[in-house]
């Protein structure tokens, strides 16, 4: 309800309006009155009304006065001015105050009706535009931290789009990047029995353990650091150096910790995870550069272990190919089923590889390498939305496979294969997983339309990302989840109003909606009318 409060030191002119205001039509109510200035101003910061009616020629305080001290303590409601005096000065003056309106004495209550009404539309209307600004500063708190996570991702990845300017890294803490050097520490997960059977919540549950002890240990070890989770089983940690450190002391501290984060992953998870080590870099821009030095010091490790000394691919020549960036940019096109952007993503690679290929940079091994490991990233992220690649190729024997992968167009042969196979069974219809997850997802907006309902609540629930749920959604339905559960609000409270049992605000709260005013206006965007209007229908 709106507030209205009314001054005048005419005692008739306050009785009148009080009995003649249409107070239920305009959902709007009497808190008080006052028959001077000074009286109206103490009612006022005692009542705090949404509209403020006043005469101007008042004894102990004229309303221009008044007006002046309200504006000069910020008052937020409307003022409307009911005076005897017409003169074009006090109209000045007035306008210059903010007033909504200026009427002069006698006025019609049609007349003062009409005001009213309009100062109510223009309360509304900025009532609106402050519950969205403060859902979307409630919305941006929430996903602050999940924008800085994606925004370090992919400057860690090198897939940031475009070169940003400083003030792109407002959304993290910007002495963390802008005045450190910074050191990549690349962490693979190695593949044993243990976890190659796992199911999808054992395999979230690991990883969850996984990174919760690598936190703790970064707290107490090197708190000046960033953890971000990547594509299936690597993960990476960003250290960030004070630069008056020397970098050799820097790296020995930087070992030992890498040394104890996979000792206390053994312990406790009985996991063996594969470490290695970039070079400092100056910029945050070159987050990137250290990363692939991690990864490829990984892949260094990897080929003494299985292929004694022997290199499969040039160190010097490694930051042409950048699998690394590959790897996160081939992940997120398959998990978010983008067919077109995964055929281009991996003709854009191969077609790197290639121009290694007269250098005799780029060895059959490596090929094989780096197939295991897309086996691997692909295995993963088609059982985060529900796949299991192994059925989609049953009795294949990937390292025979693999042992005819001795060119660049093999490699994009045998990947071009298995996308194919991937994308046709992706489809929405051929994916009873799918259908579950919408079923889930509409059952669970009917049984909760009155509470707060989101994605990311749903994503935890399923297991899926909150993206990928509202795309299977909107495929299976033909809208957002969003907009269905504003549609189920809207039938309920509907249904509730045509019942004709309950007020307004009841309503709203029943269906889901804190405040009246933006109930009313997505009510009224919705069916074209508002709430009041359709209850006299």
């Amino acid at each position: 309800m709106w507030k209205i409060l009314i001054i005048d030191d005419d005692f008739q002119v306050l009785d009148g309006m009080k009995k003649s205001i249409p107070w239920e039509a305009l959902e709007a109510e009497w808190v008080g009155e006052a028959m001077d200035g000074l009286e109206g101003l103490e009612k006022i910061r005692e009542t705090a009304p949404d509209i403020v009616i006043t005469d101007i020629y008042m004894p102990v305080m004229n309303g221009l006065e008044m007006i002046e001290r309200l504006r000069a303590e910020q008052f937020p409601g409307e003022v409307v001015i009911l005076s005897g005096y017409s003169d074009f000065q006090y109209a000045r003056q007035a306008l210059r105050l903010q007033v909504s309106d200026y009427l002069s004495k006698p006025v019609t209550m049609e007349e003062l009706g009409t005001v009213l009404g309009r100062v109510i539309q223009e309360l509304e209307a900025k009532e609106l535009r402050k519950l969205e600004q403060e859902e979307i500063r409630r919305r941006l708190m929430m996903y602050e931290p999940f924008v800085q996570k994606e925004w370090l991702k992919s400057v860690v990845t090198g897939t940031l789009d475009c070169d940003l300017s400083g003030e792109s890294i407002a959304i993290a803490e910007q002495s963390r990047y802008t005045e450190r050097n910074h050191l990549v520490m690349g962490l693979e997960l190695m593949s044993t029995d243990r976890i190659s059977n796992l199911t999808l919540t054992d395999w979230s549950l690991f990883r969850f353990a996984l990174a919760n002890i690598i936190r703790e240990l970064l707290a107490e070890d090197w708190p000046d650091s960033d953890f971000i989770e990547l594509h299936s089983h690597h993960a990476a940690v960003v250290f960030h150096i004070d630069p008056s450190m020397p970098a050799d002391e820097a790296l020995l501290q930087i070992q030992a910790i890498a040394k104890r984060i996979s000792e206390c992953i053994h312990q406790y998870l009985k996991l063996l995870v594969r470490i290695g080590l970039g070079g400092v870099k100056t910029s945050w821009r070159d987050i990137s550069d250290s990363t692939e030095e991690a990864f490829l010091d990984l892949l260094q490790q990897t080929i003494v272990l299985e292929h004694g000394d022997r290199p499969i691919v040039s160190a010097e020549k490694s930051f042409s190919i950048r699998p690394i960036k590959f790897y996160q940019e081939l992940a997120e096109a398959i998990a978010y089923s983008k067919e077109e952007a995964t055929e281009r993503i991996i003709d854009d690679y191969v077609l790197q590889l290639e121009r290694m290929r007269d250098q005799g940079t780029v060895t059959p091994a490596y090929l094989q390498y780096l197939c295991r490991e897309l086996w691997t990233i692909l295995a993963y992220s088609l059982y985060s939305t529900g796949v299991v690649l192994d059925d989609l190729f049953p009795g294949m024997s990937l390292a025979q496979e693999l042992a005819s992968v001795q060119s660049t167009e093999d490699l994009r042969r045998w990947l071009q294969d298995k996308i194919r196979v991937i994308a046709t069974s992706r489809g929405w219809s051929e994916n009873s997983k799918h259908k579950e997850a919408v079923d889930f997802m509409i059952q669970y907006a009917h049984d909760r339309f009155a509470e707060e309902i989101n994605l990311e609540d749903l994503s935890k629930e399923l297991y899926l990302s909150r993206n990928y749920l509202n795309q299977i959604f909107k495929k299976a339905t033909g809208e957002t989840f969003t907009n269905y559960v504003i549609r189920v609000r809207m039938e309920k409270a509907k249904a509730l109003l045509n019942e004709g049992k309950y007020m307004i605000y009841e309503i709203a709260e029943k269906v889901g909606y804190k405040t009246v005013p933006y109930f009313s206006s997505v009510f009224k965007k919705y069916y074209g009318m508002n709430p009041s209007e359709l209850g006299r229908k």
